[in-house]
This record gives C-alpha cells, structure tokens and sequence, in this order.
C-alpha cells in the first residue's frame, strides 16, 4: 500500500481497509528507520492512525495541520512525498526529526518546543479569514503539551474569538481519558451529527428574537441539556466552558470511526471544535508499548529486543540523579522539580526514593522557576533540572523571580552545547549567553564527571544566591586528578605556562586539551597555558589580572553562541589591555541536526579545525 502512496491525495482513494493497511506499513516503516537512527518512536507509532484518517479527510496544503513539537508526526512525513528519504531522519543534511517550513510545503509551521500549536493554528486562521484564503486549521497537541500555560493562553483566545478552528487532543496518557463504549460513542454522533447542528442553530437563531429574560432560560436550559450529554463523555468540561465544541473521546485506533468523525467535523461544524482522541504510544511495537518512557526518544536499537545498540558510559544525566541522592540523603531540605522530564534528566531514582520531595510540573518550565522560588523563600534547596533550549521559556523567571531575590535554587541545564540529532530546536548553544547578563547569578560548567559531581554539593551548600550548572548530552568521562574541589569563582590551572593561554569552558575544555597537545607538538619552544575556567559568572578576576603580566594573546573555546558568551567575557575584561582574544564557537546561526561530529565540521569548530586557524595566529 505505501508504495502507492505518491502525494496525500493518493491516500483519499483508499477503502477504510486499505486505509488500515497502510497504517500497518507505516508503522514498520517507521521502525525499521528509527533502529537505525534513532528518534522519538512510541509518539509517532501511536498517531498513525490519528495522521491517516486526518488525510483521508483534510488536504495538507488547503487545511493546514499543525503538529505540537512534532515528534509524533513521522508518519505525516511519510505521506507527505518524504518517503524517499525518510531513511535520512535526523541525519546531516537529511529530513528533520520535527516540522520544518523549510523542508517541505506540507508543515504548515515549524515546531519542537511544546505547546506552540494552537498560538499557531489561531492565527494562521485569523490570518486566512482576513485574506479570504480556503481551508480548515488543525492543530494535534499531545496530552503532555496540553499541559503548558501556553496551549491554554491559546485556547482562552480561541475561544474567545469563536473563530473556524479544530484542537485535536491526541491523548495517550490523561486521566481524563475514559474507556470508549457504545454510548459514549452513540453520544458523539449525535454531537457532530449535522442534524443536531442544524437544529442547534436554528433554535439558537429563533430564541434571538424573543424576551431577554426568555431567551436566556432557554439558552441556559439547551446548554445545561448539551453539558449532561458531554459529561456523559468526560468528566471535564473545561473545554465547552472555554468556548469549544467538545467531540469525544474516540478511540484513535478505529480508523473507520476517526474517518466518520473527522468527516463529519469538517462538514457538519463550525466555529472551534475540540475533538478529543485517546490512543496507545507505541501503537504496533511490543517494545514500544511496555517501555514508552524510553522509546518516546532514544538512538538506534535492534528491533526484535528493543534494546540501544551500544554500551555508553554513565551520562552526565544520570550521574546528576544518582549524585543528587546522595545529597538528599544527607540534607532533607532538597527537592528535585522537572517539566515532565524525569526520566531525561536523570531523576527517575530520586523520584522513586523521595516521592515527596519531588514534583513533576508538567510542560511548565516558567511555573516550574517560580515555584521553586516559593520552595526556597521558605528554607528548602530546590533543584530544577531543565534541559538548556528549554529554560529558554522561562528567562523572565530566573531573572524577576529568582536572581532578583538572590534565591537559592539550583539550576541543572541538561542538553548544554550541540546535541545531535534533534537539531535546531534543541542544542543548548545559548544559555551561556542569556545567562551572561543576568547579576548575581552563579554559572558554572564541568569539564568532567568528577567535577560534575563536585558542582553538585558546591552547589548544594551555595546559600547565597541561585547557582546554574550547564553540562552536556551523553557520557560522562572520570579523570583521575584530584583537582576537581571546587572554589566560588576559581580557574583551575591544568597547565602553567607563559605568553599564550588556551580556556576551554565545560565540554570544550576537552578540545582545548586537544589542542594544547597540538600547540606542545608544532611548538616545541611555546610553552602555554591550559586552563579550566569551571565558571562563567563569576569570573577570577583575581586570577586574569596576574595573567595579564604573562600571556600576550588567549584562545577561548565554547560550545556555545559566541555572541554573549564566554569568550565574550574574557574579550570584555582584556579590552583596554594589549592582550589578544581569539574566541571559537557557535557562530551567528542556527546549527541543523546531524551527528555532533559533522556539525562541528559544518560550523568549523573541531579541535583540527580550531587548531589551524590557532596555528595561523601563531605564525
């Protein structure tokens, strides 16, 4: 069936047999791929059906659909002419693992942070109401993207507005999912049924014409009749309450009932719709259905066992969760707080050790800041682990209601630097630089696991003022010096030298290294220095004007943006000195997805790369 299967409109010939068909060879599609390079599985195996049936039933390029975060819409691209090079997934100049308006004309807006969709979706079809343009809007968000302020910023305006809009709720995990029986389905006919919409408005356009104080009795009658009905479904009406037509729950496995429904929506409704669809992360793989956690994103795996190919060291993540209890074992007053990445971060262990004191908010990464502001204004230690692009959301927080207070909370950015794959949306190439400008706050970075470790119960014991600890994706390497002690704003010297300094801040101290070794080797006669700064903020003052009597010129390496970072510091301190600063990163643009090592070769920032242009500078 999938061979057939040229453009989208080749899927609106299909039977609802055929239809099922296809949903079953896309899902081994999508598995055979993803074993291979990996991504987010379980989300994408459990919308298939949900993406065909919105197919059968809506055109991709009249009726934009909007894909929250977009790790679900796999099968979207597979039947939107990516077929072909689907086996390219989040590979070096291949199709993105999210929606991207620059790949193809089918993804109506670029996503890969959460609760975005609906903001979107409005106002493409305000957008298109004012310019007389055809088509539906459709937004999918997840119950988990549900769960940001955003989405329901967005569902308050949509309401409001009553405008032609559809919210699809695909729904794999909510409590108010219900078990979908006969009359809960008979009851969601009635509610799309065009008979019961037409009479719906022609009641609504009759009682308009008589006495205020009858028309509203009415009214308050009709909804209080419609409400009952809708309980019957959910035990949630928040969404009617907000303006929207409420449509179900529907199993999103029945491919002949979610084609009905959609067909009827499309035709029979107006104004916003909410249709909400329960389905099975994982939908069509064992593996993926008894272990969705780790399948909603993972790298390549063997298909029959589900296992990761390859053994990794311990990764920074969980070296910050077993590290962190063993903190709170010995100090009751710390708390762990994620936005609805436990497992990510590393704190599934400490979860189940100190239910407690832990607290997962959701995809709520400005709440998540603020809260832990409260926790702390009352004497406790919280710990927010965050990944880097994501504590994005949530800069006004630290800034306003942490750092302003001088709070003692400690941030854990997770996914600091490139992180591969995942791309644009997700490397942590900024928050050195949005971190930079904010006043008494502390950051700091390990160039290693020991150190990692050691920032941790620096940082448990800070009580002055918020600390943020940046670290890398992947594993962790241990050394073996015994230098690793940290002090409140102090360098570590790795290597004492004289005319030339080479800073590596976090993961790039490990291409500094790299390069000292090269310098040692094409320089026999320079004799550099090779240090470890440990921290952003503050900075060793101390320490950099004694070098200034030794050093003419420094390299600073970060893997992060250079507009604003490290090495923008260190330029700013030596700038009215004869000093020399050369810095390498991130330059100024958004890096794609592909493997860490093609990236840094793109952006030109590889030890080998760095080094020939150090050479240059020395010569």
């Amino acid at each position: 069936m999938l061979e057939k299967i040229k453009t989208p409109k080749d899927v609106k010939k299909l039977s609802i047999a055929e239809l099922e068909k296809l949903a079953e060879e896309v899902r081994q599609r999508i598995i055979k791929v993803t074993a291979k390079t990996g991504g987010h599985v379980a989300p994408s195996l459990g919308a298939t059906d949900l993406t065909i049936a919105l197919l059968k039933i809506f055109n991709p390029l009249k009726d934009k659909i909007i894909w929250d975060v977009g790790h679900q819409s796999y099968a979207f691209k597979i039947l939107t002419e990516r077929n072909d090079r689907f086996e390219t997934l989040r590979q070096f100049k291949g199709i993105s693992g999210f929606n991207n308006i620059f790949e193809s004309k089918y993804d109506a807006f670029g996503v890969g942070h959460a609760s975005t969709s609906i903001s979107a979706a409005l106002g493409i079809t305000i957008a298109k109401e004012m310019t007389n343009k055809k088509g539906r809007v459709i937004a999918v968000i997840g119950d988990g993207a549900l769960s940001g302020g955003m989405a329901f910023e967005a569902l308050n305006h949509a309401g409001h507005l009553q405008k032609e809009i559809i919210i699809i709720l695909n729904d794999n995990n909510m409590s108010i999912s219900k078990s979908v029986g006969a009359l809960q389905a008979y009851l969601t006919n009635i509610l799309v049924s065009r008979s019961y919409n037409v009479m719906k408005n022609l009641i609504w356009d009759f009682v308009q014409h008589l006495p205020h104080r009858v028309r509203r009795r009415i009214i308050l009658s009709a909804r209080k009749l419609e409400e009952n009905m809708i309980n019957t479904l959910a035990p949630n009406i928040i969404f009617e309450d907000l303006g929207f037509k409420y449509v179900g729950p529907i199993d999103g496995h029945n491919m002949p009932r979610l084609v009905r429904i959609f067909n009827k929506v499309k035709h029979n409704m107006t104004g916003p719709i909410f249709v909400h669809v329960v389905t099975k992360k994982g939908k069509g793989y064992e593996h993926a259905e008894v272990d969705s956690p780790r399948f909603h994103g993972l790298g390549p795996y063997e298909i029959e066992t589900g296992k990761s190919v390859g053994k990794k060291r311990a990764s920074y993540s969980e070296i910050f969760g077993s590290t962190l209890c063993e903190i709170a074992r010995e100090n009751k007053n710390i708390v762990a707080i994620t936005a609805a990445m436990t497992d990510g971060t590393g704190l599934t262990g400490y979860a189940k050790e100190f239910p407690d004191r832990f607290f997962d908010v959701g995809i709520a990464e400005q709440h998540a800041v603020t809260f832990a502001g409260g926790l702390a204004i009352q004497g406790l230690k919280p710990f927010v682990a965050i990944y880097s692009t994501f504590l994005q959301r949530a800069l006004d927080q630290v800034l306003h209601d942490i750092s302003l207070q001088k709070l003692p909370v400690v941030f854990c950015l997770d996914r600091a630097g490139l992180v591969g794959e995942d791309g644009a949306t997700h490397h942590g190439v900024f928050d050195l630089s949005y971190l930079n400008l904010i006043p008494d706050l502390v950051v700091m970075a390990p160039a290693n696991a020991n150190e990692f470790k050691d920032m941790l119960r620096f940082a448990a014991n800070y009580n002055e003022g918020p600390v943020v600890i940046r670290y890398p994706r992947g594993s962790a390497k241990f050394n073996n010096s015994e230098n690793n002690s940290i002090r409140f704003g102090k360098y570590d010297v790795v290597k004492p030298g004289e005319k030339v300094a080479i800073m590596g801040i976090g993961k790039a101290f490990e291409d500094a290294e790299i390069i000292y070794n090269k310098i040692k080797k094409d320089f026999p006669k320079l004799k550099p220095y090779l240090l470890n700064p440990r921290f952003l903020k503050p900075m060793d003052t101390e320490f950099l004007k004694e070098l200034t009597k030794k050093v003419k010129t420094i390299f600073t390496i970060e893997d992060n943006a250079l507009i604003g970072g490290f090495g923008s510091s260190i330029k700013n301190y030596f700038a009215n000195s004869d000093i020399k600063v050369y810095s390498f990163g991130i330059p100024d643009q958004f890096v794609p997805h592909g493997e860490i090592t093609d990236l840094k070769n793109f952006i030109e920032t590889t030890p080998e790369q760095i080094f020939e242009k150090i050479k240059a500078i020395l010569k």
